[in-house]
């Protein structure tokens, strides 16, 4: 009898991402489709993190069933609120810590997991899987083509400060079109290093997972398969923007940032379609102070309305006198609830730094971008958004990476009333309903992820 209802149980999966916010989003968004799909999942949170988290997650699900997952902490040798870094210590100590804590956790657990789902900037998770006999999948937060270069530049393809860079199934690429790390791996040697090491043992992985879709990346991907056993399973956005199987859940569910939700739509509310300007660089991108005044100048001179997301450790570096000559144009707010603000008819196009998550996003809300590119894998998209999927412009910057205030207007001005507007809305429309379809039921990511979790009840 005991047999028979162990034979029965769900197979059970813990899914460790790296603690900022634009690795746990998609790793949490991709957690709740393998709930949905019969799946049992403990999402792994740290010691710094945890109670954050617990606290966010449950005041964002206000008034609505908690998230049908368990939080676990693992202990990462720093306290609650400890800011994360980039620097050689911080990662050598989560490195240990968590890797100790992991191996804990899954030696008390009986029966074992299916399978750990890693964040692949944590390769060392899948050692510890397999010392236990568990499967590890390796969760790729980045797209297909910046896996790619990645691996190009590890074997050797191209190298540091090469300004023209061919390879295959991708279009000619400058040197300011690579992530940063690549071009100038001196930028941040700790940052490169930790995303190299992503592939430094991934052909152990059982599982290659990226947050993607077929459509979007069809020639890469076809490359990529003669390399690794790539499944796209995204776009990782909140199914009420898609297919809409997951209920209404208009977010994450949870956030490390406190979004000014009220403020923000009761604002846009108020708005005609099409006419505001959003504009947010994400969780961790710091603008210098020449280059924040600049993009204020350029903002108000646009004539638009827009709605600027400055996080309070940048606030500062607008003046008072910014905030009341911009009161009837702007509304700037310490952090919003973007993809609220994205699906809202008054918003007509997205300055944006070009993060992967926020790239997805606004392709699978259909609405047209601004690149302003600031680091790591940002260029790469950015060249994709204007010049593959034509889904915006890039603003130009000259060689320390500086955008005029006249760039600013340039670029806003092509998306909300220029002719180029027409054709990018129409392409914005298209990649919108690709998405829409790849995780609708039989899609391309959908039947992706019904192979994984096949996979994993004949693991369990």
């Amino acid at each position: 009898m005991g047999e028979e209802v162990k034979s029965q149980a769900k197979p059970h999966v813990l899914v460790l991402p790296f603690p900022i916010q634009g690795h746990i989003n998609p790793l949490l968004q991709f957690s709740k489709r393998l709930i949905s799909k019969n799946v049992a999942v403990t999402l792994l949170t740290t010691s710094s993190t945890h109670t954050t988290i617990l606290r966010r997650a449950s005041s964002s699900l206000s008034g609505r069933a908690s998230l049908p997952l368990a939080f676990v902490p693992l202990d990462d040798g720093f306290e609650e609120g400890a800011p994360t870094g980039a620097t050689a210590e911080y990662l050598a100590m989560f490195k240990n810590k968590v890797s100790l804590s992991l191996s804990d956790l899954i030696s008390s657990m009986d029966p074992k997991p299916a399978a750990v789902v890693y964040d692949s900037c944590l390769p060392w998770a899948l050692d510890v899987a397999r010392r236990f006999g568990v499967a590890g999948a390796s969760f790729f937060t980045q797209s297909s083509v910046v896996n790619a270069l990645y691996h190009h530049f590890i074997e050797g393809r191209f190298r540091e400060f090469q300004d023209e860079v061919v390879l295959p199934a991708m279009p000619v690429l400058k040197g300011g079109d690579l992530p940063v790390f690549l071009y100038d791996r001196s930028i941040c040697p700790p940052l490169h290093d930790l995303i190299c090491s992503q592939f430094c043992n991934v052909d152990e992985a059982q599982f290659f997972l990226v947050n993607s879709f077929e459509e979007l990346e069809v020639e890469i991907l076809e490359w990529m398969e003669n390399v690794w056993p790539v499944k796209n399973i995204g776009p990782t956005v909140p199914s009420m923007y898609l297919d809409k199987r997951l209920g209404d859940e208009k977010d994450y569910g949870l956030s490390l940032f406190n979004p000014k939700v009220d403020e923000c739509l009761t604002w846009l509310d108020t708005k005609p379609p099409d006419s505001v300007v959003y504009v947010s660089f994400g969780s961790l991108a710091v603008l210098k102070d020449d280059q924040m005044n600049e993009l204020a100048s350029g903002l108000k001179q646009t004539g638009h309305f827009f709605l600027w997301v400055v996080r309070e450790t940048e606030s500062s570096k607008l003046s008072s006198s910014y905030l009341e000559e911009i009161s009837e144009k702007g509304l700037i707010v310490t952090w919003s609830p973007q993809l609220q603000v994205l699906a809202h008819k008054s918003v007509g196009c997205f300055v944006t730094h070009c993060g992967w998550n926020s790239t997805l996003e606004a392709l699978s809300l259909g609405v047209p971008m601004v690149g302003m590119p600031q680091y790591s894998d940002q260029p790469t998209n950015a060249k994709f958004i204007e010049d593959v999927w034509k889904v915006g412009v890039r603003a130009k910057a000259d060689k320390e990476g500086f955008v005029t205030k006249d760039e600013v207007v340039r670029c806003v001005g092509e998306l909300m009333e220029g002719e180029k507007s027409r054709d990018v809305r129409r392409n914005a429309e298209k990649w919108r309903e690709s998405a829409k379809e790849a995780v609708s039921e039989g899609g391309s990511s959908d039947r992706n992820i019904d192979e994984f979790v096949a996979k994993l009840w004949q693991m369990k």
